[in-house]
């Protein structure tokens, strides 16, 4: 089912073939782009069985994954979603057809995962737009990068101040 919080969202029966689509994980947010006639393509762990929840760990730390055609209400689950074409500003999306047949042609295939270079939402970018983008990976690697600097001053600052100790006695 639909959330209701951002005028960027649409019914099942208002979604058009290409669309993004952000479904809200407890921890993450999982993507789909829409095929048509209720269908989406996603990119799922191969390790996740069928009666496997996609809200899972496996799902973020997968190194492999296999490109499926799904429904939307099955993809979803208890998730909230919302169409969130975000990148349409920045990007100009494919026309529609390209973009289907795109999509096609992935099903069913075994593709590489890597939840910061080649995650799920680089999946539905490249298809949408031809260019692979993830603002969520790169908030995800931006907190890294502000990690490592801070624990790197702090390294520095305890053998400066160990310097420091040794220097006064």
């Amino acid at each position: 089912m639909a959330s209701n919080d951002n005028q960027n969202e649409r019914t099942p029966e208002d979604l058009q073939p290409g669309d993004l689509i952000e479904i809200f994980r407890p921890a993450y947010q999982h993507w789909a782009l829409y095929l048509g006639d209720g269908y989406v393509i996603n990119v799922a762990p191969l390790e996740e069985t069928a009666a496997a929840s996609f809200s899972s760990a496996k799902s973020v730390f997968s190194r492999k994954a296999l490109v499926k055609m799904q429904l939307l209400k099955d993809v979803v689950g208890s998730n909230t979603y919302k169409v969130n074409n975000k990148y349409d500003d920045k990007y100009t999306p494919l026309p529609a057809e390209e973009i289907i047949q795109r999509a096609e042609l992935l099903i069913g295939q075994e593709v590489c995962y890597d939840l910061l270079g080649n995650n799920c939402e680089h999946f539905v970018t490249l298809l949408r737009y031809g260019e692979g983008v993830s603002d969520q990976a790169n908030r995800a690697i931006g907190a890294i990068g502000f990690v490592t600097a801070a624990a790197g001053a702090f390294s520095l600052l305890g053998m400066f101040q160990n310097k420091s100790r040794q220097g006064q006695r």
